[in-house]
């Protein structure tokens, strides 16, 4: 991975002064760990989900505001995956080595009978197979994430959140390697001027701020979320302005966990109309009556659907 500027080498410098723990996380096979970490790579490294082909950089929130940087490092084979694991404190490799065993979703044990009933989700299983949905933590960073995404391409949403986190975020230094966290804190207080400096929409820029001090108040809590059924985290984080129902099925599915297909992301139609319904764009309910069958196996079948969307392998 690239370096900071010489002016950030120098406050990692000063934040690393531990010595680092190590550790090894075996991970439930098949697991293709590559493709499945690719889309932290595919658009640009946005400096806070750091993906170089060979080691995962990130963060994890561990305690209030604390969050743990940590490099994972790819190891083992498709069918024996495994993770090598360093963090600054030796504490804090427990918590770590236990959000990257569910960082990727495991088929359920009904994702059999999907496979023998649906010839395209088995097709792309066979063809992408071990391609699994990734998990995002840290909720404000998935948030930004997805108001970033609104309405633009996914390069100039990467470039626009290094360039906020590059402002309003913390510097942590790991195994060689820098990371940066987006601190809600700090942009809880942030003027919307500041971050249109930074070539955000003014939308964007106060719907940032919105959620930011949403989270910075305790209004917006991960742990609160994980309590409720999907129909109240959607209603939760809809009543923030700026978020949508897409974006609060993508917290449901890439946050929490949870098997839901997000029927409003353009991909996701366009993936479902190729593969089902030989239509380009077809709508929400038409999407969502496609997949029903998907059930439990909602977020392996959704992300083999992505990959072959991407890879322009389904039938139209």
């Amino acid at each position: 991975m690239e370096s900071g500027s010489e002016s950030e080498r120098c406050v990692l410098t000063a934040t690393a002064a531990t010595v680092p723990a190590t550790g090894r996380v075996q991970l439930r096979g098949p697991l293709d760990l590559t493709a499945s970490l690719e889309l932290f790579r595919r658009a640009g490294d946005d400096g806070i989900d750091r993906f170089d082909g060979a080691r995962l950089v990130r963060t994890l929130p561990v305690s209030g505001d604390r969050a743990v940087a940590y490099s994972a490092a790819l190891a083992g084979t498709l069918e024996v995956p495994a993770l090598e694991v360093t963090v600054a404190e030796a504490r804090d490799l427990p918590a770590v080595e236990a959000a990257l065993r569910s960082t990727f979703l495991a088929p359920p044990d009904e994702y059999g009978a999907l496979l023998a009933e649906d010839p395209v989700v088995a097709r792309l299983d066979a063809q992408f197979r071990g391609l699994r949905q990734v998990r995002q933590f840290d909720l404000f960073a998935a948030l930004v994430r997805s108001i970033s995404a609104q309405q633009v391409n996914l390069r100039w949403a990467a470039t626009t959140r290094r360039r906020l986190a590059e402002a309003f975020g913390e510097w942590h230094a790991v195994a060689g390697e820098w990371v940066l966290r987006l601190d809600p804190q700090r942009l809880a207080g942030a003027r919307v001027d500041e971050i249109r400096a930074l070539q955000f929409t003014t939308r964007k820029a106060e719907y940032i701020i919105h959620t930011a001090r949403a989270m910075a108040e305790g209004r917006l809590v991960l742990a609160e979320l994980e309590q409720l059924e999907d129909a109240a985290v959607v209603e939760r984080l809809v009543a923030l302005r700026g978020l949508g129902r897409w974006t609060a099925e993508w917290i449901l599915a890439r946050t929490l966990g949870r098997p839901v297909v997000v029927a409003g992301d353009l991909a996701v139609r366009k993936a479902v109309g190729a593969a089902y319904l030989g239509e380009p764009l077809p709508s929400e309910p038409a999407v969502r009556a496609a997949t029903a069958h998907w059930g439990t196996s909602a977020s392996v079948a959704q992300a083999l659907l992505l990959a072959g969307y991407g890879a322009g392998t389904l039938s139209t």
